[in-house]
């Protein structure tokens, strides 16, 4: 090269003299025009090949020709014409000495073809699809940068047109650079990736105006759950099936060795559960692109660790009087483009970590919500839905922190071993101090971390949270039960007991994190006394200068970045490896069996020889099952309570455990449960259930299911929007939506468990003859009915006689009369009763309301948003003069506030904590900030110190200083997190109380109009971040606002010209933050309101499994969870990009203010010395971060105090009145007589509408039973409501024993009457606890209610008695058996006012006969008022209440009433019983 650049007349290719030991140094002239022109025209044609077989494979769609590519196409004809011209130039005036001009002809026209090369590439990229090319970028960079030399050295020789054509070719080449513009990531240029100036859009948007949620992007394809799912679900089953043919090979392998073969599939099993085999396919599927952060983080280390050596250098410089000041701007040059190329790879490897944390999550909600629709329910029993909630929130959130700091796990040992031995390289064998000290401290935090990820984690998390949230959601689904109970004050209590424990644990777990903190924060400094303390004491000539002190400080700021992370990525991967054990363990429960149930082209339904079980052990729950139904019958399946009836359904649908036999079924199937499944959704959406609506035939499937008078008096027919679980729906409408929404099916086989049991006699009849009968809709169909009642009997193809899960008798009606068997037996007990209660017995027992209590009125009176009580505010004129298109709308979303959090949510977390408290340690922060500004100044004048004869004097003294004030800065540390962490835990302590309360004291129309996701969020995620990240968040904020304080003194001390940087720099990082904040904290309040909608569809799911598998509609289900899920990572994704893009533009500026600081001690090298412009550069090297972390650490209290926004939402909604009035004379045994009185009674739904109850006046005396009946709507149940107070009197009083019960408190009240509702609800916990929650009674008195509820045979027979552990919301025990309990409760309260509202819900004919004769002796001398369907039960009572549209329209004994022939004898006359 020298050869051919010496040929030409030029210098040799590289001289060291003019480029490095030189006051101007510059590149040889043969350097410029070759190497500099070649290496990007080298670099484009060697990768040209390549590339175009990458755009050739991957194929995008053409892209239309642009304004900026035709404008990129001809200055890019024009840069190469100007090399053509230059080639031409040379050979025409240089052309007999052209040998000597070989370097200055072949360069221009190598670049023209080059640049001809980079058109050519534009268009293929055009064509292929591609938008952002990373090729080319780095192609005109690579010639701008190698353009800056020739072009700086040709300025300044001022060299002929060449230089012209040079310049001209590197503006087009910026111009080239520049024309992109910043845009959403998928159209971004690389430079706007690298830079995040896409997302700058949203962020001027969100300054402007708050964000919406339709201001966000939509997510990439490879970030949507449809997309993630699909992909993972293939080799998560794929991961299943080699598992299970590793245990099928096995157990082939060891044979007839039985107990070996069972020993390895547990091992296999226990391993799989492990979490193992899931965590092994998310890193199949996310690792690759994982690998490209992981590249991204290694470099970033090593420019990370370049920048000590360049301090190094320039302070070498800063002690050499010679050196010329060139190297000191070089250096300060380079200090600046290491720090911003570890700023771009760091921001790289954060942005890849969090996108792929996203995924994970989307992938593991994604199988979790998947598995719930597949999982058996011997497995279901095992979890709850608030544990299943967990899974989604907590688990999926410990995974997301596990990608982010699983790399520190690996790369911070390598990070402390290259600190050590830089720190060798300066501090020779002293560095072994340091390493000591490591090792030292490591141990210690070790054994923290594992202590406190096993408090966290098993204590907190697994335990007590897990705990705290399931009895939350059964709070929430069982609200009405408590309210009527009054039993609020008791699950109050069990929900603080867990919440202590949880709290206890936390504050254990907080305090060893304080000490881990702590030790982190001062582990520099005591590895910097250890090490200069060594150093010193080694030798006297071991002097510590400036560059042996700044540069290992900086080096040991650089260990503690690995060493606080190490820890934390260790506790975060052990968390996260429970995690992983807790959704591997769910992932790979059983399943529902597909070989269940198996089609066929004969009968309709078919079981031989069938066991089945709710579980693989224990006894079968039907035995020896031999069924065969032919096509187009109806079948009657009776029994007695928990005889196996729903049992049998199940097994026909494939939900039980099949031990033996064989079940097929042919065709589709449709199911109606026994507790009517209802979806948070319109009336309509309910019965389409997914379906094409068709007019005629929607029409006909209402009118069949007597649904059209229900659609009439709803506020917005069957637009009406339904509460969550039905809610706000009697249980006889909810029963016929859940039946309308089978026979809209249109499917083969009809399983319908008890369907009739909660409507009217004549709505019962209706159904029968327009759905099930001959005449019915259902009449071609196979039809299988399970039912308590006998009149529909006679036209049952066949009837199964089920007793203790085996079917005893089968055939048609007269065949089992003809046999005189039990049945037979059974029939005519009942038949021999009176002839006109025959009727009595075609719907005896399945003719009940399992009422709702509340809502029916609520459609009544068409409102369905809020009930007002008596104390409530009163409601503006919005709310009363509602839209029509908002009227059938009942549910209210979760909404998001908008703008910054009000500063009052900041006033009331602090006044939580105490001003007496927050002033101490504010002082705190100060002390300790103040020692640590001590001890660096300290070390600054150590380093100043003069060297007399190789040696410094009072290094015993100076090294004794240092370490007494680092030692006081270390006890500061632990005060002051300690002391943060006890505040968090008191300010939690409070909010989650104040919550729970204004949550308990909330009237039953809140929970209506709530859904219980909101609600549960609430308590979970939002607490979590109360109980942890608000108070990490204040930790973080204080200790780098304190930091930046001192930083600012020992700058401005060090170089007070630092101030002119310092003072504008704050100004900008003041409006940056209120920029970012505002888009930040709303993008945080988005994600959390779209979080709640995630939680209350997977609750919904979880409950209505069964019905979701009957009708085969997973797939739809599992597309409304994407759909949710999307919508919440839509906002999720730029809250993260923002604070990647705060951090790199911050870091830039801030990389700016180092180079302007590092070029300013050059330019005062004369006057500065070592040890200041030391002190000065190595801690303005701190500041960009430091501001960065406090603009974050503020956004993130910001974006967590939301959580107390958001759990303080609830503190100004309607509350019902004070549970006891304070000073209330009311005497303890009343009501002793049980009079009731209305005076000119009226109730009202709320303010403006009509009154459900008009001017009721009636007297109740003791000892009475009188009996309320109406039609639907007719305000029947609006005086149980009235009574109870669930809604206050709009006008008028009622009194009990002379009492006014508006004056006394609604638990004084509802502790003193009972009423026995229509929904058996239980909750999870002990028998004895669900009769008696405040341990008022004695086991005596309970065995007896169980006696006289016929539970006492049942109760016996369990093992463990009273202390029988009943599931979440009783499951396990049958529906009868559960409303026998609710009976038990009544009896064992016995007040002097009983309501009942049927009390026989799903009860036999024999168990039905007993509690009647029961409540009538044993509630003889009390009060009762029996809101009834089935006219029978109240033949015999003294009085009859007729209500319609809220009047009282007759009221008499039953026989007078029957006489005068008025409203109440047509009702009879339609039940038959006259």
């Amino acid at each position: 090269m020298d050869a051919f650049c010496r040929l030409s007349g030029l210098d040799p290719l590289w001289d060291w003299n003019r480029t490095w030991y030189t006051a101007n140094p510059d590149l040889t002239q043969c350097f410029q025009n070759t190497v500099l022109v070649w290496v990007p025209c080298v670099y484009l044609w060697l990768l040209a090949p390549f590339y175009c077989l990458h755009l050739y494979c991957h194929d995008s769609g053409r892209i239309h020709m642009s304004c900026l590519c035709t404008a990129k196409m001809v200055l890019g004809f024009l840069l190469a014409s100007f090399g053509f011209v230059e080639f031409f130039y040379i050979l025409l005036e240089r052309s007999q000495e052209i040998q000597q001009h070989m370097v200055f002809l072949l360069s221009p026209i190598i670049r023209s073809m080059t640049v001809i090369l980079a058109l050519c590439i534009i268009q293929l990229e055009r064509i292929r699809g591609c938008r952002s090319s990373v090729f080319l970028f780095l192609f005109w960079v690579l010639a701008v940068v190698c353009s800056l030399v020739p072009l700086r050295a040709k300025i300044q020789l001022a060299m002929d047109e060449v230089c012209t054509r040079f310049t001209a070719k590197t503006t087009v080449n910026l111009v080239f650079n520049l024309l992109q513009n910043p845009c959403p990531v998928k159209d971004a240029s690389f430079l706007s990736k690298i830079l995040f100036w896409w997302f700058t859009g949203l962020v001027v948007k969100g300054y402007r105006t708050p964000l919406a949620a339709e201001d966000l992007w939509t997510l990439r394809e490879e970030d949507t759950s449809n997309k993630i799912i699909s992909e993972l679900q293939e080799d998560w089953t794929a991961e299943c099936a080699k598992l299970q043919e590793k245990a099928l090979a096995s157990g082939a392998a060891l044979g007839s060795r039985l107990p070996d073969q069972a020993q390895l599939l547990r091992k296999l099993q226990k391993e799989q559960s492990s979490g193992f085999f899931l965590f092994r396919t998310l890193v199949r599927k996310f690792g690759p692109y994982f690998l490209t952060g992981t590249l991204c983080i290694i470099f970033h280390d090593a420019f990370m660790f370049a920048i000590p050596q360049v301090l190094s250098l320039l302070l070498g410089f800063m002690r050499d009087e010679d050196a010329p000041l060139w190297k000191g701007y070089f250096y300060a040059t380079l200090m600046f483009l290491l720090s911003c190329l570890q700023s771009l790879f760091n921001h790289q490897y954060m942005y890849t970590c969090f996108t792929v944390g996203m995924r994970v999550k989307t992938a593991v909600m994604g199988l979790v919500y998947r598995k719930s629709l597949v999982i058996n329910s011997a497995a279901r029993r095992t979890c709850t839905v608030g544990e299943i909630v967990n899974l989604v929130s907590a688990d999926t959130q410990k995974l997301m922190d596990f990608v982010v700091y699983f790399n520190a796990v690996w790369l911070a040992p390598i990070e402390i071993v290259l600190c050590l031995f830089f720190l060798w390289q300066h501090l020779g064998p002293s560095a072994l101090a340091g390493i000591t000290t490591v090792i030292l401290i490591f141990p210690l935090n070790g054994i923290i971390a594992k202590k406190r990820s096993k408090l966290q984690v098993k204590a907190i998390q697994m335990k007590f949270m897990d705990g705290r949230i399931r009895l939350m959601n059964e709070i929430l689904n069982g609200i009405k039960i408590l309210k009527f109970y009054a039993w609020e004050k008791a699950f109050l209590e069990q929900v603080l007991g867990y919440r202590e424990k949880e709290l206890k644990a936390l504050k254990k777990s907080q305090i060893l994190y304080s000490i881990s903190i702590a030790s982190f924060n001062s582990s520099s400094f005591l590895i910097a006394f250890a090490m200069f303390g060594v150093y010193v004491m080694q030798d006297d000539r071991n002097v510590l200068d400036a560059q042996k002190v700044f540069v290992s400080m900086a080096l040991i700021n650089i260990l503690k970045t690995p060493l606080s992370q190490l820890p934390f990525a260790i506790s975060t991967t052990m968390q996260a490896v429970v995690s992983l054990k807790r959704l591997g363990k769910y992932l790979c429960s059983e399943e529902l069996k597909v070989d269940n149930v198996s089609k066929t082209p004969l009968e309709d339904v078919v079981i031989e020889n069938g066991t089945f079980g709710w579980s693989a052990e224990g006894p079968p729950c039907l035995k020896r099952i031999n069924v065969r139904v032919p096509r187009g019958s109806l079948v009657a399946v009776v029994g007695h309570v928990g005889s196996g009836k729903s049992s049998l359904l199940s097994a026909m649908l494939g939900e039980t455990e099949k031990r033996s036999g064989c079940v097929t079924v042919k065709g589709s199937v449709a199911y109606v449960p026994q507790q009517a499944w209802i979806q948070n959704a319109t009336v309509q959406d309910n019965i389409l259930f997914g379906r094409e609506k068709l007019k005629t035939w929607y029409h006909r499937v209402l009118e069949a299911c007597a649904l059209l008078p229900d659609l009439d008096i709803l506020p917005a027919g069957d637009a009406t929007e339904i509460g969550e679980k039905g809610l706000n729906l009697s249980g006889g409408q909810k029963q016929r939506v859940s039946l309308a929404r089978a026979v809209y099916r249109k499917a083969d086989v009809y399983l319908l468990d008890d369907p009739l049991s909660a409507v009217d006699a004549h709505v019962g009849q209706h159904i029968f003859d327009k759905v099930f009968g001959p005449k019915g809709v259902l009449r071609d169909k196979t039809r299988i009915l399970v039912t308590h009642g006998m009149s529909f009997l006679p036209q049952a193809d066949l009837i199964l006689v089920l007793v203790d899960g085996e079917i005893t008798e089968s055939g048609s009606y007269q065949e089992l009369l003809g046999r005189h068997g039990a049945f037979a037996d059974f029939i005519h007990t009942f038949a021999n009763t009176e002839r006109k209660e025959s009727a009595i017995q075609r719907d005896f027992s399945f003719m009940k309301l399992t009422f709702g209590i509340f809502g029916l009125l609520i459609f009544s009176r068409g409102d369905t948003t809020n009930t007002n009580l008596q104390n409530m505010e009163p409601v503006t004129e919005a709310d009363q003069e509602q839209v029509p298109e908002d009227l059938g709308k009942l549910t209210e979303v979760d909404k998001a506030n908008t703008g910054r959090v009000r500063l009052a949510m900041y006033k009331k977390y602090f006044k939580t904590i105490g001003l007496a408290i927050i002033i101490p340690i504010v002082f705190l922060y100060a002390f300790q900030q103040g020692a640590s500004l001590a001890y660096n100044y300290w070390l600054s004048m150590w380093a100043d110190d003069p060297i007399v004869n190789g040696t410094q004097i009072d290094t015993d003294l100076k090294l004794t200083v240092f370490g007494a004030l680092g030692f006081v800065q270390g006890i500061a540390i632990f005060g002051t997190t300690v002391a943060i962490s006890i505040c968090g835990i008191i300010a939690s302590r409070q909010l989650h109380m104040d919550l729970l309360m204004n949550v308990l004291r909330s009237p039953m129309s809140f929970f209506e109009c709530t859904p219980s996701g909101n609600l549960l969020n609430r308590f979970a995620k939002e607490i979590d971040a109360i109980d942890c990240m608000v108070p990490d968040g204040l930790k973080m904020m204080l200790s780098y606002v304190f930091k930046l304080m001192e930083v600012c003194i020992i700058v401005l001390m060090a170089t007070p010209f630092a101030a002119v940087i310092i003072l504008p720099l704050a100004f900008l990082y003041a409006f940056v933050q209120s920029f970012y904040v505002a888009t930040s904290c709303q993008l945080r309040r988005l994600e959390a309101v779209s979080r709640s909608p995630i939680y209350t569809h997977f609750n919904e799911t979880v409950q209505g499994a069964s019905v979701i598998r009957a009708f085969g509609e997973q797939s739809r289900f599992i597309l409304q969870a994407n759909d949710r899920v999307d919508f919440n990572q839509t906002s999720y994704f730029p809250r993260f990009v923002a604070t990647r893009w705060l951090a790199v533009n911050l870091e830039f500026v801030g990389n700016g203010v180092v180079l302007a600081a590092a070029i300013l001690s050059v330019m005062g090298k004369s006057t500065l010395s070592p040890g200041i412009v030391g002190l000065a550069v190595s801690h303005s090297l701190q500041v960009t971060g430091i501001l960065s972390w406090i603009v974050r650490s503020w956004t993130d209290v910001e974006n967590n105090i939301v959580s107390v926004e958001r759990v303080n939402e609830y503190a100004d909604t309607a509350k019902e009145a004070s549970w006891s009035v304070d000073g209330s004379s009311l005497p303890l045994a009343w009501p002793q007589k049980g009079t009731i009185e209305f005076m000119d009674y009226g109730l009202q739904y709320r303010k403006g509408l009509e009154l459900a109850l008009k001017g009721i006046t009636l007297h109740i005396n003791e000892r009475e039973k009188v009996g309320i009946v109406g039609r639907t709507g007719a305000g029947k149940s609006s005086l149980a409501l009235g009574i109870f107070r669930i809604l206050e009197a709009a006008k008028g009083k009622i009194f009990i024993d002379g009492v006014n019960i508006a004056d006394i408190g609604l638990h004084d009240l509802r502790s003193r009457i009972t009423i026995i509702p229509q929904d058996p609800v239980l909750f999870s916990g002990s028998l004895r606890m669900n009769l008696d929650p405040f341990d008022t009674y004695t086991d005596e008195e309970v065995w007896n209610s169980l006696e006289l509820a016929h539970l006492k045979t049942f109760v016996s027979n369990l093992p463990d008695k009273l202390n029988h552990e009943c599931s979440e919301g009783g499951e396990n025990l049958s529906l009868g058996q559960r409303q026998l309990v609710c009976l038990a409760r009544a009896l064992l309260r016995k007040t002097k006012i009983l309501v009942l509202d049927e009390a026989t819900a799903a009860v036999d004919l024999e168990t039905d006969t007993l509690i009647q004769s029961t409540i009538r002796t044993q509630f003889e001398d009390c009060t009762v008022l029996t809101i009834a369907h089935r006219l029978n039960t109240i033949m015999d009572y003294t009085r009859v209440i007729v209500m319609d549209r809220g009047h009282i329209s007759e009221m008499d004994s039953p026989a007078n009433l029957i006489t005068q022939r008025g409203q109440f004898y047509r009702m009879c006359r339609e039940a038959r019983l006259v």
